[in-house]
């Protein structure tokens, strides 16, 4: 047996720590029959000694470690062999035991002086370890919460468990199911000893959710402005639905909950009768608000409060405050806000004086500010008008002097007077230096070749820095949809040495090519089928290089489409294009060759078989053609124009097969000339939230009757075709409201469309051509009608119609003849749920209005089919659009009829019909 008497030196720990550590000298026994027969008298006399001592650490011992290396400890204790330590008096201890507590992997730390040589003193150090975890499970929950909560609460087994681990934990649950709605969240953590794993424990996290709580209602005290428009400013605080007549009390003085009017006061009030008293009479009975969450999320409710004070400024409050916000819950158990407000004075501009410029007069800069003497002060509108607020749309004074050169342009409103509730400003004003580009450099590029990037850049070394070329640069960069266009970055790098400026471009490149695969079985036709292949960034000029082929050459920016379909001996279609955007590589001016075939005939339905027998005498009518287009880019009004030329034949060959007036067997042939006047400003290709796009187009045969004045009683009077014809279509974007934060891009856009079209002949004695005339309804997926080269002119709601009277069912209609005018209108109400280049995905609201005519004696443009819907689109880069529309036809529907026959679900692929 070692004789050892132990002296137990403990660090005081701070306030902070646990009362696992003490400070405790154990005294010696105090009879001889209580001491060891071998103690040492100068060992337990240690820290009695009045003058302090030097001893030399001769030995140092762990104790009461399991996972963790005695050497390691030693270190971490810094108590080395050899180490002088100064008795009493000295800190090494207190230091050492400090050191190894700060880990928080010990419940308990001691240190040992066990035995005493002269001036060597051998120490050992006791440790306690904390319990290690060995698994954690979750209770009161569903499985699907603790499968997301897992990884949230920071627990991990075989680690070792301390007070900040629970705290944590703890802080993550309530956290998560906080933002579900609910705010009475408990947590209790019961541990309990692994029998397989020495010192851990088993967790369980007992977790009572409570009751999920809604926002009932939110009020506004002290407010001059309409509460209404206050919570209108709320994005991400909203009122629950309501609607009873029991409604709750209000708990903090119970009455019932909201702002209210009394039937005596609504009726006492001048404006009784206006859509906001009643709306304010009825709020606490019935309230709708069915495309919101009355989740409440206080760091949602936290940006909301500060959107409350912003709006305030811009009505020109700027001292506006809210002094107190409360929240507690009514009879119901749902959450009232109460939120307190003091406005302030209500501020006005005042006189705005200029310093500084050189390059522009006061009246221009005055003008283009657009803020006179008067108006409402707004600090927001009077940064945005000065630049500081970037904005793409530009019409700022610093796109003013940015676009002419003055990168290093600088300016600050400053008030040089308040005065009542008038606030003078002066505008201070730094021009700089003009810059020019210096280096342009591109990165972030695999596939496509540089130069296709570079075509598109208007930032141009040598030439002047502007900030409209960079805007406009990375529009082109996403319409040539090869990248993420929430990624295309140029790096501004301004060098004010030597007055230049560098510019970084970075891209991230995804997948555009297109994928289209279909194949089935029946319909009595037996197999059908559809292959086609689209690659947006196809390279030509490599096809004959084999290391090209990975799997296809790429990276030049051409477009080569392919595409085969088939369905049994009913129908086949084949069709070739490519693209070049750049001919010559010097200038935007497009080459486009397209070649197709398709064959359509009739068979005759077997009843015995379910099948439909086709012969070598069946009808058919056989489409082949080929076109050439050249396009160019146009730099007056302006370069968003351009012109487009194109060349085409088609040939129709037709066997028994009517279409328009007894002409079912021949040849027609179809030469003609399109010219295109387009405009496109359009900032992105998939989903655009700004700009515009326009076409003009007409298309012309030779008028072969003003030759042949026969040609009207001939056999076939359509053997060469002709025709005038006629388009117009104006499509525009409007982004609505002001998203900001993590939601700047996810904003409502309305989309407004209108469409117009004509055919007309040169010889009133012939009839206008069969070909090339405008087939309206459906979604233009299955109409044979196409071969004819028809423009298929879709509408939600409707199937396809060949009468301008919509009651009359199509049906009954011969399908000889199609419309040779028609008028559609669309307004569209865009929502973006995804713009990942992987999946963009958005969800619409739609009203359409159109129709179709035969001449222009039938022609009433206030004669429209009308139809509403919603609708879904999924943009994968591998397959192209996938659309789908539920349409009412409102003048489909009949009284005593449903909804339902008049309504259609339509599906698209592939494309948007127009």
């Amino acid at each position: 047996m070692r004789k050892v008497y132990k002296f137990i030196l403990l660090f005081i720990a701070a306030s902070w720590l646990t009362g696992h550590v003490s400070a405790q000298v154990i005294p010696p026994p105090t009879t001889e029959q209580e001491k060891p027969a071998s103690i040492d008298v100068n060992l337990e006399n240690i820290f009695n000694q009045k003058v302090p001592h030097k001893y030399k650490v001769a030995a140092v011992t762990v104790a009461g470690n399991q996972y963790f290396d005695a050497a390691l400890l030693t270190s971490i204790a810094n108590i080395n062999v050899g180490d002088e330590i100064t008795i009493p008096g000295g800190d090494n201890f207190s230091k050492a035991i400090n050191n190894l507590w700060k880990q928080n992997y010990f419940s308990n730390v001691e240190i040992y002086i066990t035995q005493l040589q002269g001036s060597n003193i051998s120490l050992e150090i006791a440790v306690t370890e904390r319990p290690r975890l060995s698994t954690f499970t979750f209770k009161g929950i569903t499985k699907s919460q603790g499968e997301d909560l897992t990884p949230k609460v920071g627990l991990v087994r075989g680690r070792i468990i301390t007070e900040n681990n629970r705290r944590s934990a703890v802080e993550a649950i309530e956290k998560y199911f906080a933002e579900k709605g609910y705010r009475g969240v408990k947590t209790d953590i019961q541990e309990t000893k692994d029998p397989k794993a020495d010192n851990s424990v088993i967790m369980t996290l007992v977790v009572t959710k409570g009751n999920k709580v809604k926002i009932s209602d939110i009020n506004f005290t002290g407010n001059n402005v309409p509460g209404s428009r206050l919570e209108k400013q709320m994005k991400g605080t909203k009122e629950m639905t309501r609607l009873t007549v029991h409604p709750p009390k209000d708990t903090l003085g119970g009455a019932i909950s909201g702002n209210h009017l009394t039937f005596s006061d609504y009726l006492r009030h001048t404006g009784f009768l206006s859509f906001t008293q009643t709306k304010e009479l009825l709020d606490p009975y019935v309230r709708l608000k069915l495309l919101s969450s009355a989740k409440f999320s206080q760091k949602k409710y936290d940006e909301d409060k500060e959107k409350i004070l912003e709006y305030y400024n811009s009505l020109g409050y700027r001292d506006a405050t809210i002094v107190s916000d409360t929240q507690y819950y009514n009879s119901k158990g749902n959450l009232n806000i109460k939120i307190k407000v003091n406005e302030g004075h209500k501020y006005y501009f005042g006189n705005i004086t200029w310093r500084g410029n050189t390059k522009y007069s006061d009246s221009i800069l005055a003008t283009i500010l657009g803020i006179q003497k008067g108006d409402t002060y707004d600090l927001d509108l009077l940064n945005k008008k000065l630049g500081k607020t970037m904005s793409p749309e530009g019409g700022d004074i610093s796109g003013l002097y940015m676009d002419d050169g003055y990168l290093f342009f600088h300016s600050e409103a400053v008030e040089s007077a308040v005065y009542n509730d008038t606030i003078d400003h002066e505008i201070r004003i730094v021009e700089g230096p003009q810059a020019t580009l210096k280096n342009i450099r591109i990165a972030g590029n695999e596939k496509t070749k540089e130069h296709v990037i570079r075509r598109e850049l208007r930032t141009i070394p040598g030439e002047k820095f502007s900030r409209s070329d960079i805007i406009r640069s990375t529009r082109e960069l996403a319409q040539l949809n090869f990248f993420n266009q929430e990624k295309i970055n140029p790096g501004v790098v301004p060098n004010a040495e030597d007055g230049t400026v560098d510019i970084n471009w970075t891209v991230e490149e995804k997948s555009s090519d297109q994928l289209e695969l279909s194949a089935g079985w029946g319909g009595g036709i037996g197999l059908t089928g559809t292959l086609g292949v689209t690659f947006n960034n196809f390279s030509i000029n490599n096809i004959f290089s084999k290391k090209a082929w990975d799997p296809l050459p790429t990276g030049d920016g051409q477009k080569l489409s392919v595409r085969f379909q088939s369905n049994g001996k009913a129908f086949r279609s084949y069709n070739v294009s490519f693209t070049e955007p750049w001919l010559g590589g010097k200038k935007r001016n497009s080459l486009t060759v397209s070649l197709y075939d398709t064959k359509y005939r009739n068979g005759i339905y077997n009843g015995y078989t379910g099948y439909y027998d086709y012969t070598e005498g069946d009808s058919y009518i056989e489409t082949s053609g080929v076109g050439i287009s050249l396009g160019k880019q146009l730099k007056w009004p302006d370069d968003f124009f351009s012109l487009v030329t194109s060349l085409n034949y088609t040939r129709y060959v037709l066997k028994d097969y009517a279409i328009f007036q007894g002409f079912s067997n021949g040849v027609s042939n179809n030469f003609n000339v399109k010219v295109a006047l387009q405009r496109s400003s359009v900032n992105q290709p998939i989903f655009p939230s700004n700009g515009s796009t326009f076409l003009l187009s007409g298309q012309f045969t030779p008028p072969y009757s003003l030759f042949d004045k026969n040609k009207a009683t001939s056999k076939n009077p359509y053997e060469l075709v002709e025709y005038h014809k006629w388009r117009f279509n104006g499509e525009w974007y409007v982004p609505i409201g002001k998203p900001s934060g993590a939601e700047r891009n996810k904003q409502f856009v309305l989309k407004a469309a209108v469409k117009y079209g004509y055919i007309g002949r040169y010889n009133n004695k012939l009839e206008i051509s069969p070909f090339e005339r405008f087939q309206l309804g459906d979604a233009g997926l299955s109409n044979n009608f196409a071969l004819l080269g028809y423009d298929i002119i879709a509408q939600r709601g409707y199937p396809v119609y060949e009468t301008s009277n919509p009651k009359v069912n199509p049906d009954q209609q011969s399908a000889s003849r199609f419309f040779t005018m028609f008028n559609k209108y669309t307004l569209e109400m865009r929502y973006p749920l995804s713009l990942n280049p992987s999946s963009t995905i958005f969800a619409l609201g739609f009203f359409e209005a159109a129709n179709g005519w035969y001449s222009f004696k039938d022609y009433n443009p206030f004669k429209l089919r009308r139809s509403v819907g919603v609708g879904m689109r999924f943009y994968l880069p591998m397959f192209g659009l996938l659309g789908f529309d539920y349409g009412i036809g409102l003048d489909r529907y009949t009284p005593g009829g449903g909804i339902k026959d008049a309504a259609r679900f339509t599906f698209m692929l592939g494309y948007e019909p127009e």
